[in-house]
Parts: structure tokens; C-alpha cells; sequence
């Protein structure tokens, strides 16, 4: 649907004439992004990806007897690996809320390119213990765990960015002074 050039259009107050600006009410609106609000979110979405990780490590070892990072003589939460994954799982989300900020920033459409970039690389991190030559229980304990952190990361991330964004408020164009119409234009007789 497209707007009269001349006069007012439906839904476009005061009668300005010509196409409605960029950000007009019912047209999408750039982002206003409050960064605060979504890196705090960031950092309690990486607190909470650490201890999934250090719970789901000690669930498969401890509930389960699953050696998951180490031998099950290393205790029910292992060792260095323990400390290691829960590391790698709060720098995770900490890049995905850096993804985030730059996609809402500037990508036309940022939650369709999160969830993409965010399922992928959780997918790729739930494969990745398959390509090891750990024993299948293993393999599959550790894909899980991937596979919670990195749902977790994406659910958590894309909510604080949708509590931490609004459209730009619009503002119409403001009337300069009155102009009285000019004489009609010359009629040409053949």
C-alpha cells in the first residue's frame, strides 16, 4: 500500500504532504537500546550458564556416574575441566549478549538473526563431544549439558534484549510558517 504523494494520506495527521518519514507510526521504527539494562541481563545470563554447567557436571557424575570431563575417581564435580567448562559457559553468554547488542544496533531484523546464529552454535556444541573418542554415555551426558547452556543462553539473551529495547519515539514534522498558494499555473490554449 502506498501513500498519496500530495495531500493527507489515511492515518497521516495534519495533511503534510509527500510520503510519510522514516519512523512514521505504523511503519517499523529503529531500536532504541538501553545497554545497561541488557549487559546486566548479559551478566546474570552468564552467571546462570556457569552454574547449569557445574550442576549438569555434577548431575552426570554424581547422579548418574557418568565420567563427564574426567575420571569418576576425580570426585562429583572432577577437576580443572569442571571449572574450565563453567568459564567457557559464562564467556558464552557473554558473546551472545555482545552479538546481540551489535545485531539490534545494526541488522534489519536482530531476534531472526540471533536465534540462527545462537541455535548453530549451540547445535555445534552438542555435536562436538561426538567427534571425541570418549565412551557413548559420555558423549551424550556432555552434549546434553551443551546442548541446556546453550538454550538457556539463547532464551535468557533474547528476553533481556526485548526488556531493553523500544522503538524511537516518532515525532511528526513540525509546520514551518504559512505559505499562501501561488497564482494556478498558466493554462496553454492550442
Amino acid at each position: 500500500m502506498s501513500m498519496p504523494s500530495q495531500g493527507p494520506g489515511p492515518g497521516y495527521p495534519g495533511g503534510y504532504p509527500g510520503p510519510p518519514p522514516e519512523g512514521y507510526p505504523g511503519q517499523r521504527r529503529p531500536l532504541e537500546v538501553d545497554a545497561g539494562r541488557l549487559w546486566a541481563g548479559g551478566v546474570a545470563t552468564a552467571i546462570v550458564a556457569a552454574l547449569l554447567a557445574a550442576v549438569g557436571v555434577f548431575l552426570a557424575r554424581g547422579v548418574l556416574d557418568i565420567p563427564i570431563l574426567s575420571s569418576i575417581d576425580n570426585g562429583t564435580l572432577g577437576d580443572t575441566g569442571t571449572v574450565t567448562m563453567t568459564i567457557l559457559a559464562a564467556a558464552a553468554a557473554l558473546l551472545a549478549t555482545g552479538v546481540m547488542h551489535l545485531l539490534l544496533l545494526f541488522a534489519p531484523s536482530p531476534w531472526t538473526f540471533f536465534y540462527w546464529i545462537a541455535l548453530l552454535a549451540t547445535l555445534g556444541a552438542a555435536l562436538g563431544p561426538f567427534a571425541s573418542g570418549a565412551q557413548t554415555s559420555v558423549k551424550v551426558a556432555t552434549a546434553l549439558v551443551d546442548l541446556a547452556i546453550g538454550l538457556a543462553i539463547t532464551v535468557l539473551v533474547s528476553t533481556t534484549a526485548h526488556s531493553a529495547t523500544r522503538p524511537r519515539p516518532w515525532h511528526p514534522p513540525q509546520p514551518g510558517p504559512y505559505q499562501p498558494p501561488g497564482p494556478p499555473p498558466p493554462t496553454l490554449r492550442y
